[in-house]
C-alpha cells in the first residue's frame, strides 16, 4: 500500500514542481537575495537557445546555464537590467528574447497572423464572389434549350405521358 502512494508522490513531485528548480544550480544563485531577484526576473525573459520554448532558468542545456552565469556575473559587476538584457541580445540577437520587442525589424514576425487571416478572408471572399456570378447569367434567369422547356412545361400542366 505504501509503495503506490510514494510512487504517486514522486510522480506528482516531478511534474508539478517548480520547473526552474531543476535548472538553476544552488553555485549559480547569488548570496544576495536581491541580487538574485534580479537574475531570476532576467532569466524569465530569455530563451534557452537549444530549447527554444524555455527560459534560461527552466532549461537544463549547457549553453543556458553559461547565460544564467553571464548574467549573475554582469549583475554582480553593477549594471542595470536593460544593461544586461542588452548585452546578451547584442551577442545573441533578438531571437533570445521569449517576448520580442516590436521595431522595424520584427514588424513581419508580429504582423503575420493578422496578415494570414486577412489573406484568408479575401480569398474566401474572391471565392465565393466568383462562384456566385458563374451560376447566374445577366439576365438572373437560366437559360433552357427549347426541348427543356417543353419537358418543363409538360411537367408543370402534370402530364404523365412525358418519360
Amino acid at each position: 500500500m505504501r509503495r503506490p502512494f510514494a510512487l504517486f508522490v514522486l510522480i506528482g513531485g516531478l511534474f508539478f514542481g517548480p520547473p526552474s528548480a531543476f535548472a538553476v544550480q544552488p553555485d549559480e544563485v547569488l548570496d544576495d537575495p536581491v541580487l538574485e531577484e534580479r537574475a531570476r526576473d532576467i532569466s524569465a525573459g530569455l530563451r534557452c537557445l537549444v530549447c527554444q520554448n524555455q527560459s534560461i532558468d527552466d532549461s537544463d542545456a549547457s549553453i543556458a546555464r553559461d547565460l544564467r552565469i553571464l548574467v549573475r556575473e554582469r549583475i554582480e559587476s553593477g549594471e542595470t537590467d536593460e544593461e544586461v538584457v542588452d548585452y546578451i541580445v547584442s551577442r545573441y540577437g533578438q531571437f533570445v528574447l521569449l517576448k520580442p520587442v516590436f521595431s522595424p525589424t520584427t514588424i513581419l514576425l508580429w504582423s503575420t497572423p493578422l496578415l494570414v487571416l486577412l489573406g484568408g478572408g479575401l480569398y474566401l471572399f474572391s471565392r465565393r464572389q466568383a462562384h456566385g456570378n458563374s451560376a447566374v447569367e445577366t439576365d438572373g434567369a437560366a437559360s433552357l434549350t427549347a426541348e427543356e422547356e417543353a419537358r418543363l412545361r409538360k411537367a408543370l400542366a402534370n402530364d404523365p405521358s412525358d418519360k
